[in-house]
């Protein structure tokens, strides 16, 4: 039982992960933090918090635990302004898509409570956001990825696991590098492919045109393109070195594509799309 929860950043994840805890009677009382005013109402009005505070030094006081749930571009100045306000036994996550940086600011301005900072990362969520989108089921049959500091203490990282797994999720502990790798592949780069698809498509002369034949290939890929674009810029910048070689193979493989339909050559295309068939099916 966690006794006091801080949740910074009443978004979609730490919405969800207050309400996953609460279903569960995993958490005694919820303290919300957002810069946000209209993100703490809603937090209140909506049972995720039972209480929001305006001022982050208040929301941190007498907490066991604090979620950092905001930007991945947010958390070099939030973790400037947290470091004088926390207590020596506060455990602390957070769950950024993008691990390399986020400890990089954590070895910078978390020197003294690295015993205590277990960087992490749920693999799940949807394009929308807000409290509003709070789902206690969220995490359910997916992963939670953490990546443990050498730094970290055994106690604080079975207490974060032991949090996650309330909320029904598998928790898995990888490498910093490793995630990253992994989630530019998975992730990163799907998402950047969505944006840069429909973009192109803004840019045909009448889009509703082809709006109005689009079938589900289109709608399923663009999907991820609704989700919010201040997060994924900032993932995007924060994972560049893994996102900028997969877009670098990316391109190639296209080539490869493109070449082939120039060249006519059905052999190849039929190729590639069987195995390429034959990998999803397996895997997913």
């Amino acid at each position: 039982m966690i006794q006091r929860l801080c949740i910074v950043g009443l978004g979609l994840i730490g919405s969800s992960l207050a309400l996953a805890l609460k279903r569960r009677g995993a958490v005694n009382e919820v303290i919300g933090y957002d810069c946000s005013a209209e993100h703490r109402e809603k937090a209140l009005n909506l049972g995720i918090a039972d209480r929001v505070e305006a001022n982050l030094k208040d929301a941190l006081r007498e907490a066991d635990i604090v979620v950092l749930s905001v930007p991945v571009g947010a958390m070099k100045g939030l973790f400037q302004k947290i470091a004088p306000d926390l207590s020596a036994q506060t455990i602390m996550t957070d769950v950024g898509s993008a691990k390399g940086v986020v400890t990089k600011f954590a070895y910078a301005y978390l020197r003294s409570h690295l015993h205590n900072f277990i960087p992490g990362h749920p693999i799940a969520g949807i394009e929308k956001n807000g409290p509003e989108s709070a789902d206690s089921r969220l995490f359910v049959h997916h992963k939670v990825i953490l990546t443990p500091l050498p730094e970290n203490n055994p106690l604080a990282i079975e207490q974060v696991t032991k949090m996650w797994e309330y909320t029904g999720a598998t928790v898995v502990k990888v490498s910093i590098s490793h995630h990253d790798e992994v989630l530019a592949m998975t992730s990163h780069l799907p998402h950047i492919l969505a944006y840069a698809l429909v973009d192109l498509f803004s840019q045909c002369e009448h889009p509703e045109d082809f709006l109005q034949f689009s079938a589900g290939g289109f709608r399923d890929f663009s999907r991820v393109a609704s989700s919010n674009p201040i997060m994924w810029r900032d993932i995007c910048i924060a994972n560049h070195i893994p996102l900028l070689n997969l877009i670098d193979q990316y391109i190639d493989k296209l080539g490869d594509i493109r070449e082939a339909i120039l060249q006519q050559d059905a052999n190849t295309l039929t190729e590639l799309f069987t195995r390429a068939k034959s990998i999803r099916d397996s895997y997913l």
